[in-house]
């Protein structure tokens, strides 16, 4: 299959902003949760966040991913170019999809688990409120390290530079899906959990409590965390009881400077994984 990649930069934003804006308006329209910032301000400061992120990306690595995958697969690098030549495309296309998913998660957890790498990825968990920016939250070294673990999973697997598209696309859709400040039924929402991480679920992830932030580090599937044991069905104080955030961080002028230093400043709590009781 061809396709040029001069058009994944226009794939990749189109497909985000149409499911950002179905999100943002399904949440304003029905939240789940009462926000207790003002929404301008908050989304302001967590959107130039993407901004300060998007260009540095550009600047450090304008092909991406998807470029990495075209460059890997040039040279035959990774285990998927070893496999038979007649293994299916498309069966290429969903392994790389499903094993990059669980690299990510993998990702997910060292970065709550490593203390260094805590204090960046702490810049997403200290948001007080809960709704489709926070998806978007995250500190720019974060970024530019993801990047540098996901371009050397690439090139160690060697997926299909379509599969490293869809990958990317499903990825950004389904976090800005499961951060979205809305509910579904009961019904629906315990079906859906076995095929893709709703916005419930997710949300025990950005609890207070140490042990529910600890858990729930799926971002797309589901499985992993089942399978990995790290999965919490609902929070011990319900949706509308529990809290959002971090003890030890509770500014509620969170502006793009104070995202940009927080790292580097302060205590990191008692929230990196395996160190509760240190």
């Amino acid at each position: 299959m061809t396709w040029s990649p001069e058009l994944e930069p226009y794939i990749r934003l189109g497909s985000f902003l149409s499911i950002f804006v179905v999100m943002a308006l399904w949440e304003m329209a029905a939240p789940c949760r009462q926000l207790i910032t003002k929404r301008r301000s908050r989304w302001l400061n967590n959107l130039g966040l993407v901004v300060v992120d998007t260009l540095l990306l550009r600047v450090v690595a304008p092909a991406g991913a998807v470029g990495m995958a075209w460059f890997a697969d040039a040279r035959g690098w990774g285990v998927l170019n070893l496999v038979p030549v007649n293994f299916p495309f498309w069966a290429k296309v969903v392994a790389a999809v499903i094993i990059l998913d669980f690299i990510i998660y993998l990702q997910h957890v060292m970065f709550h688990a490593v203390p260094v790498l805590w204090r960046l990825h702490m810049v997403h968990h200290a948001d007080i409120d809960f709704d489709v920016t926070t998806g978007i939250r995250f500190h720019p070294v974060e970024i530019l390290l993801s990047m540098v673990i996901k371009a050397a999973a690439i090139a160690a697997l060697g997926p299909p530079a379509m599969a490293v598209l869809i990958f990317e696309v499903v990825l950004n859709g389904t976090a800005t899906f499961n951060h979205a400040n809305v509910s579904l039924p009961g019904a629906i929402d315990r079906a859906l959990r076995w095929i893709v991480v709703t916005p419930d679920m997710h949300r025990v992830h950005h609890s207070i409590d140490i042990g529910e932030s600890n858990s729930n580090f799926g971002f797309s599937l589901p499985w992993w965390d089942r399978l990995m044991g790290t999965y919490t069905a609902q929070p011990a104080a319900g949706h509308q009881g529990m809290t959002i955030g971090l003890t030890h961080v509770r500014e509620r002028r969170q502006n793009l400077f104070w995202m940009l230093v927080l790292p580097f400043r302060g205590d990191p709590g008692d929230y990196p994984l395996g160190h509760e009781n240190d």
